[in-house]
């Protein structure tokens, strides 16, 4: 059962969703093994650091995080695992680091944790894959969410090697969950009365499970699982959305009205420079095809701005092709250099343009969002109720993910309500409840 004196664990999670997913399942383990898992105090006994390496900006993160941690408390054991760990031997060198794991074996760490907890003397205990010949899902396993929206990750790794990503070399190649435990997980996040689960991955849309691709998985879920609400993808490709998948959400309301599709640039010269799978003639007949089936579906998506080469008139077409496909919010990305990419020998832009770019854009996310959900003043949606805020409001997300607060009345709280969309203040969408 672990150490029996109870030990406190710090946890730190950087980046993506899936890494929440996979830090949720360790910290899980951990509760199961007696220890205390929270927030990182200088009164913890070890420290958990489950780091990214996106951008430059994302190790940098990850290093001072690893610095701040080892001066919080010296005498604490302190773990450092995946992306950052994996792509980066310098974390190998750094100081106050005890245990380093990277990616596909994150659950090693914790009887790595154990010994090195029961003697502080045992060596550095270092144990990186070689991600590239990692081929076997690792069996992470979330068992409690923080949210009423439940996480279920169903893929690892990416082969894309688009020339500005270092994430193929951070994760390694695809595996997939096998369908069958795909669907008794999220049976039992069901069972225990989540109302929406959101399928994550590296590289979602990649899935395959023998014969069982992203969406026949989705079909199986949909017809096993009568009880949930809402079904939500966090991120699909333009070129993995096929026709069965189109079809789906042409028959079932319980798929999210909401798709994050990655364009990273609206200019084919870019687009063919990044070594994307596609070109914007495809990417905008995708995107009617969806919409003849999804009239007001809500469309986000990436886009990185100042990638190597881009001259002004390219950026100009992207911007352009932004607004013809009409997306209802951009996240945008500052090209970030990342070493042992194709990209990080190319020419460079200059910071300054990219500053100028990524502000221009941001401003056109924030008119492309208001926009959309001035659509829906007057209607009636569905919302989860999530969480009580400020003590006068609840707030929610309906299915194509607009963010709606409504006066506060706790018999509502984790419930799936009607909700008319009365205005807008600051922003921020309010609306009244509707009784069924």
């Amino acid at each position: 059962m672990g150490i029996e004196i109870m030990k406190k664990i710090g946890f730190v999670t950087l980046g993506c969703k899936v890494n929440i997913y996979e830090s949720n399942a360790l910290k899980n383990e951990l509760i199961k093994k007696g220890y205390e898992v929270g927030e990182p105090t200088p009164f913890c006994d070890a420290y958990i650091i489950n780091t990214c390496s996106v951008t430059n900006m994302a190790d940098a993160k990850s290093r001072r995080m690893i610095h701040r941690l080892a001066k919080l408390n010296p005498d604490a054991v302190l773990c450092v695992m995946g992306c950052y760990s994996q792509t980066n031997k310098e974390a190998l060198e750094l100081d106050g680091v005890d245990i380093l794991v990277g990616n596909g074996n994150k659950l090693d760490i914790l009887p790595m944790l154990e010994d090195k907890l029961l003697d502080k003397t045992i060596e550095k205990k270092i144990e990186l894959l070689d991600i590239f010949n990692h081929r076997e899902y690792e069996p992470l396993e979330v068992t409690t969410y923080d949210h009423t929206r439940a996480f279920v990750k169903i893929e690892d790794g990416c082969e894309n090697f688009c020339t500005y990503c270092i994430i193929p070399y951070a994760r390694g190649p695809v595996r997939s969950k096998p369908a069958d435990e795909v669907i008794n997980e999220i049976k039992r996040i069901v069972n225990e009365g989540y109302l929406e689960v959101v399928l994550a991955g590296i590289h979602t849309g990649r899935y395959q499970d023998q014969s069982t691709n992203l969406s026949s998985l989705i079909q199986r879920i949909l017809t096993e699982i009568p009880r949930l609400e809402r079904l939500r993808l966090s991120s699909i490709e333009i070129n993995e959305v096929d026709d069965d998948f189109i079809k789906l959400m042409s028959n079932s309301k319980i798929l999210a009205d909401h798709l994050h599709l990655p364009l990273q640039s609206g200019s084919d010269a870019v687009l063919e420079k990044m070594e994307r799978k596609y070109n914007t003639d495809f990417f905008l007949k995708k995107i009617e095809k969806i919409r003849s089936v999804r009239t007001d579906i809500s469309i986000t998506t990436d886009v990185i701005v100042g990638f190597p080469y881009e001259t002004e008139e390219e950026f100009i077409a992207s911007v352009e092709f932004i607004k013809k496909v009409n997306f209802s919010k951009l996240h945008v990305f500052p090209y970030s250099m990342r070493k042992g990419t194709k990209a990080c020998s190319f020419p460079q832009i200059q910071e300054s343009i990219k500053k100028e770019r990524t502000g221009k854009l941001i401003s056109l996310s924030k008119e492309l969002e208001a926009d959309y959900a001035k659509k829906f003043i007057g209607s009636v949606v569905e919302v989860i109720i999530e969480q009580i805020f400020d003590d006068t409001y609840m707030v929610g997300h309906s299915s194509n993910y607009l963010q709606i607060y409504i006066a506060k009345n706790e018999t509502y709280l984790k419930k799936n309500v009607l909700v008319k969309i009365e205005k807008i203040l600051h922003q921020q969408l309010y609306g009244v409840l509707i009784e069924k």
